[in-house]
């Protein structure tokens, strides 16, 4: 083989391995190969609140009640427990937990209540209490036939409150019946502002002070600190969002991720149509991009290369969004990976 051949074939081998990551990256954005249920689980009504304490099992019925997307075709699938926020339902985030679960995913999405205060310690301990009764098997009557949850692989993820609450179940604010596999935090907020966090504090207003238990992804919005409009606070305070989450990671305790959307807000990877008046608030309240189908798809498919990398073991997506983030539905304006994973960041 003369000079010129091997390097036509030295390049179509790049050109294949570039297309093959090229589309590895890009295919979490889209719906994967599974078929979807969605199923709601009911909890059994109490009149005095609190979490029970009821041991789990497989007849046991759920601590908080739940909405669960899961594969329709027969298989063992890691599991996430996604967790809503402030004062919203688990509905309006159908169409994400969808996109996750057509990937080869169980998404377990508890209503952790109806009205809460400031206070999140009753929410931490609620999901705890949701991961122990998924530890003991309790989610096998709520999935279609021949589908089964790993229950040794439980990931947690969480929107703007819940983000928090996902980082306190990681950082060990409540005891878990199973170490956490992974944590995706999704423009997660500590309430109004750094001194005005809502109880328990989560950040601490020190570099690399937290030290998660599990490889963590903080996904951002790049609107979220700004106020929808002169009367309206940010739903998403700088200096307690995304990037003070980031930045107080402490890369040596578990590896970490950091995108950011620009063009999006803090609402945007909701569902199409939230329906009451809970759902125009989402839309009245914070400030948005305009269509929450790209966002959406964002932050399902982040949130599927993540876990396939530290859930699954298969790196390739998220290798593929380091590369090239321009594959990403929407505009990044921060791609950064801490720990064991190089660290790119564009501006």
């Amino acid at each position: 083989m003369n000079i010129a051949s091997a390097a036509l074939v030295f390049l179509a081998h790049c050109l294949l391995l570039h297309r093959c990551m090229g589309s590895e990256a890009g295919g979490v954005f889209d719906h994967g190969r599974h078929g979807v249920s969605l199923v709601r689980v009911e909890a059994p009504s109490r009149c005095g609140g609190g979490t029970p304490s009821s041991p789990p099992g497989a007849d046991t019925p759920p601590p908080k009640p739940l909405l669960v997307a899961a594969p329709r075709e027969a298989g063992e699938y890691p599991v996430l427990v996604f967790l809503h926020g402030y004062l919203v339902v688990n509905s309006f985030y159908s169409q994400l937990l969808q996109h996750v679960a057509s990937h080869g995913f169980i998404v377990v999405a508890p209503q952790l209540y109806t009205i809460s205060g400031a206070d999140a310690t009753e929410e931490i301990n609620a999901a705890a209490a949701v991961i122990g009764w998924l530890a003991g098997g309790g989610l096998s009557s709520a999935l279609p036939p021949g589908v089964r949850a790993d229950a040794t692989k439980v990931s947690v993820s969480g929107h703007s409150r819940g983000g928090k609450v996902a980082f306190a179940l990681a950082l060990g604010h409540a005891k878990l019946a199973i170490p956490l596999a992974a944590l995706v935090a999704v423009d997660p907020v500590d309430g109004m502002g750094m001194g005005r966090q809502t109880p328990p504090p989560i950040l601490t207003g020190r570099s690399g002070a937290l030290r998660v238990s599990a490889p963590a992804m903080v996904i951002g919005t790049g609107l979220g600190e700004l106020p929808r409009g002169p009367l309206l606070p940010p739903c998403a305070p700088r200096g307690v969002s995304h990037a003070a989450f980031c930045d107080e990671m402490d890369p040596a305790s578990a590896p970490a991720c950091h995108l950011v959307a620009r063009d999006y807000g803090h609402t945007d990877m909701m569902d199409d149509d939230t329906p009451g008046a809970r759902g125009m608030l989402t839309r009245a309240i914070c400030r948005s991009g305009g269509a929450r189908a790209p966002m959406r798809r964002f932050v399902g498919g982040a949130t599927v290369a993540f876990l396939k990398r530290w859930v699954g073991g298969d790196g390739a997506a998220l290798d593929g969004i380091r590369a090239r983030p321009e594959q990403a539905p929407v505009a990044l304006s921060v791609v950064e990976f801490l720990g064991d994973e190089a660290m790119a960041q564009i501006a």
